[in-house]
């Protein structure tokens, strides 16, 4: 690998290495300038950019409650740089540092706001593709309690604008986004659509209640993705589910029942982790509160299982989601 530049743009000075994923590395790294701390994502230059990718996807998403600000892209040396808002630990570190256990209370929240993240994603005509522990972040000072999604390198618009219709259904694709937390039409090389980040979501709310899943090794073992698979169908909802609130197996039967092109109904699942939140004891704040007791901030690490092949604020009005041809 070429050496990696001191400065980007000459007034963004790198310094730790704060995570890294397939193609890229994110750093540290402070404004000279400004002198306020920011994350800078570095990535060799080749003929297809994941982080042009991702910069020209954030600008569109822009302003967006839990959307990580993009404030540069360009090429340094022989990479391209992406430089972002600072943000906090993210879900996997955190978890991690619990005991892998949250509070019901903290994933009702988690749920709750990240279902908005995804509405608002799915509004502006994009899937995310790779929603899982590492993409999910807490924000810092006044947005501690907000989560962002991050790592948008993947994301895909499932709307054409050119011609108003939704992507067509295909099928024999390859595997995109995490393994552990993929939906099984995923798995199965079916286009993923909406549908698809939501199973990914209710997957990773079961392991945080949970602990695990049926198809994660508890020595950390890297499972094939036909051994993941075939875990995954063949455990029932009702043993994926076992021993946590039934709302959860709801949220999993109503998202593997959506159809390809389906408007997901976002205020339905959203009612019943307000259905839940009402059994807590009272008063249940509408909080996203998780300690953080020496976590480092961390932009998306990846262990060996999870490789790749706060008050609830009010989110911006969405766009009327279009209704389209089922299949």
């Amino acid at each position: 690998m070429d050496k990696v530049p001191v400065r980007v743009d000459r007034r963004f000075r790198l310094g730790d290495i704060l995570g890294s994923g397939s193609y890229a590395v994110v750093y540290r790294a402070r404004n000279i300038i400004k002198n306020d701390a920011i994350a800078v994502k570095l990535e060799p230059i080749t003929h297809s950019s994941s982080v042009q990718h991702e910069y020209n996807i954030l600008k569109h998403l822009e302003g967006g409650v839990g959307i990580p600000h993009a404030l540069w892209f360009g090429r340094e040396s022989t990479y391209h740089a992406l430089v972002l808002d600072l943000l906090g630990p993210s879900l996997h570190s955190l978890f991690l540092s619990h005991s892998q256990k949250f509070s019901l209370e903290t994933v009702i929240n988690l749920g709750d706001q990240l279902l908005s993240r995804l509405e608002y994603v799915h509004s502006h005509n994009y899937i995310h593709g790779d929603i899982k522990p590492q993409n999910i972040v807490l924000g810092l000072g006044d947005t501690r309690h907000t989560a962002f999604i991050i790592d948008f390198g993947i994301a895909k618009e499932f709307w054409n604008m050119s011609t108003s219709v939704h992507i067509p259904f295909r099928q024999g694709q390859r595997l995109t986004g995490t393994p552990a937390f993929a939906s099984i039409n995923n798995h199965l090389g079916v286009e993923p659509g909406r549908r698809d980040d939501l199973e990914s979501l209710t997957y990773m709310l079961i392991y945080f209640l949970q602990g695990s899943l049926p198809w994660l090794t508890s020595d950390q073992e890297k499972l094939s993705n036909s051994s993941i698979l075939k875990c995954k169908v063949n455990t029932t909802i009702e043993d994926l589910c076992r021993e946590i609130p039934v709302e959860f197996a709801t949220m999993l039967i109503y998202t593997r029942s959506l159809t390809f092109s389906e408007d997901p109904d976002y205020n339905h699942l959203r009612s019943l982790l307000c259905t839940l939140r009402s059994t807590l004891p009272t008063p249940a704040a509408c909080l996203l509160d998780i300690n953080q007791p020496g976590v480092p901030i961390t932009h998306s690490p990846s262990p060996p299982f999870f490789d790749k092949p706060c008050v609830i604020e009010a989110v911006p009005p969405c766009l009327p989601l279009r209704r389209s041809t089922h299949v």
